[in-house]
This record gives C-alpha cells, structure tokens and sequence, in this order.
C-alpha cells in the first residue's frame, strides 16, 4: 500500500519555510562538539584555536537562521515567542548549573570565558529550536483549515 503525502501532510506549509531547525540543530551540534573537547582536558588548560572556531561557526549557523526566520512574514509569531520565553528559562537555568560546576571546578581564564560562550549558545538555540517547531505546526494547522 502507498501513500501519498501532500506537503502539509509532512509538516512542511506548501508555501515553505527557511530551514531554521536544521542551521539552530547544526549549531547546536558545533557546540556540543566544542565543549566537549574542552572538558575533555579540564582541569588542565585546553588548548582554545578548535573550540574558539567551533563556536564562531555555531554563532554564525545560529545567526543565519535567526535572519532567515526574521523575514517571514506569516508565521505565528505569538506562539513562537510565548514557547521561546518558558523553554529560555528552563534551558537559562541549565546551563547556568553548569557554568556553576566549571567555577566550582576551578575553571579561570580564557577557557572560562570560551565555556561560557558555549553555554550561551546551548540555552538559546535549543529553545529556538523548539519554539519553531510548535510554532511551525500552529502555521501548518491553520494552512490546513483554510483548505
């Protein structure tokens, strides 16, 4: 038996929209990398020319995609910022824990600071990620309604 899937069957509005969770999931996963390789040497000092460029790639995906999501228009905005607020806090509170444990560990310096980027990237691009992803669906239900 086949199925055939129309494009707002498979979540996707006909209209389309900018691949937002794919460049947010990419720099998410730049960072995860990069401070990875940083813990992996603390308490010792790491070296920071990998991470540094890790994270400058993270930002720049992060950037990317806030620009591209920026310039739609029809798109259910309260949504997306009423999901962004409650998961910014939870994912605030996260890594604010695990900055706690790098200070608690004795971290200092460069690679402090560098953790710390990081950290700022991991508590706002997963929220992002799931504010599109809600508010994505509430643009596919409301295309669906209108057929």
């Amino acid at each position: 038996m086949t199925t055939r899937l129309s494009s707002t069957a498979t979540g996707v509005p006909a209209r389309g929209l900018p691949p937002i969770t794919q460049l947010q999931v990419g720099a998410l996963a730049l960072v995860i990398v990069g401070g990875v390789y940083m813990t992996s040497y603390f308490p010792r000092q790491p070296p920071l020319g990998l991470p540094i460029a890790l994270l400058a790639g993270s930002v720049a995906l992060f950037v990317i995609g806030i620009v591209m999501l920026a310039r739609v228009r029809d798109f259910a905005w309260d949504t997306f910022f009423l999901v962004l607020r409650w998961a910014l806090l939870a994912y605030l509170i996260q890594a604010g824990m695990i900055e706690y444990v790098f200070v608690h560990n004795h971290a200092s310096g460069a690679p402090l600071v560098v953790v710390t980027l990081m950290l700022v990237m991991f508590a706002i691009t997963i929220p992002n990620v799931i504010a599109f992803a809600v508010a994505r669906y509430q643009v596919v239900l409301r295309s669906e309604s209108h057929t």
